[in-house]
């Protein structure tokens, strides 16, 4: 551990696989923009890049907070966590959480100026929830309100955020589409919930997994990803009267092609609360999530083209 270079000791901290999770969003968002009037792309890449600092900066606000709230211990089983092993201390770590959100400060001052106010409320809201996740006087992950947090900002907030600052407008078709991106973005939580739950229930962690149980949360779980591959059919349905045009409604399709990975991972889940086996659902579960916002936003661009 005391060889690892400062390269890779940061890139550790960072908690590379969960920063794909704002991709799905950006992706399903500007997918449905990318063809309105007037669509900003450079507006895509502000946003890409002040969401992608958030996230940074809340895990670096994670890895410090949960240390001292003796959350993450030798107990843990996961993913190294930077302050708990000693590859940083305390202090560096919140002058990168800082840091990280200074640029994503710094990329949303581009889209302030394109698109008025209300996108800082929207800018310190995130911030501030990304340090309330699990800092401050009431940390949301320590009382349950975590997978409400995910699914707001990694479902709403992101997803018709993305379309507001390339259109200046929000749609209903952004609204609809935001559903199965929190949710499937949510369901990393669930899993991350579930391997924790002994050594969150020593700390107080009052997640969902420890207020009500594994199989309260294995049926979220099942509920969350096979709700997300369901939905866009929904959604369908409030369309069904207008003709079909060639392609026109593949984008209600696409994601139906994870169906057998999502039965797969609820398999596994279903098996066991052996850490060693969540560890790689964890990561498979953000894959899916990944793999869900390309179909996705895949199907709407081929739409949206033979529309």
């Amino acid at each position: 551990m005391a060889q690892m270079s400062r390269v890779k000791m940061w890139l550790v901290a960072s908690r590379p696989a969960t920063l794909t999770a704002v991709v799905s969003p950006l992706l399903i968002g500007g997918a449905l923009a990318v063809r309105e009037p007037g669509a900003n792309g450079l507006a895509w890449l502000a946003a890409f890049l002040g969401a992608l600092f958030i996230q940074l900066g809340t895990n670096y606000a994670n890895d410090v907070f949960d240390f001292e709230k003796g959350a993450d211990t030798s107990e843990r089983v996961g993913p190294m966590r930077a302050v708990q092993a000693g590859l940083v201390t305390p202090r560096q770590m919140r002058i990168a959480m800082f840091l990280a959100f200074a640029l994503a400060t710094l990329s949303g001052t581009y889209l302030v100026w394109l698109r008025g106010w209300p996108l800082v409320w929207i800018g310190v809201a995130s911030i501030l929830s990304g340090i309330a996740y699990t800092g401050g006087p009431f940390p949301l992950g320590y009382k349950g309100l975590g997978d409400v947090f995910v699914m707001l900002f990694f479902g709403f907030v992101a997803t018709m955020g993305t379309y507001f600052v390339m259109t200046g407008s929000v749609s209903v078709a952004s609204a609809l589409w935001s559903i199965p991106t929190g949710a499937t973005c949510t369901a990393i939580l669930v899993v991350n919930n579930l391997r924790d739950m002994d050594t969150d229930v020593k700390v107080g962690k009052r997640t969902l997994a420890v207020r009500f149980g594994a199989k309260f949360v294995r049926v979220e779980y099942a509920i969350l990803v096979f709700g997300a591959i369901a939905w866009p059919l929904l959604i369908l349905l409030q369309e069904w009267a207008s003709p079909i045009r060639g392609g026109l409604y593949v984008r209600y399709f696409m994601p139906v092609g994870i169906l057998g990975t999502a039965l797969k991972l609820n398999r596994t889940l279903w098996s066991t609360r052996d850490p060693a086996v969540l560890n790689p659902l964890l990561g498979a579960t953000a894959r899916f999530h990944l793999a869900y916002g390309i179909l996705a936003a895949g199907g709407i661009l081929l739409s949206r083209m033979a529309g």
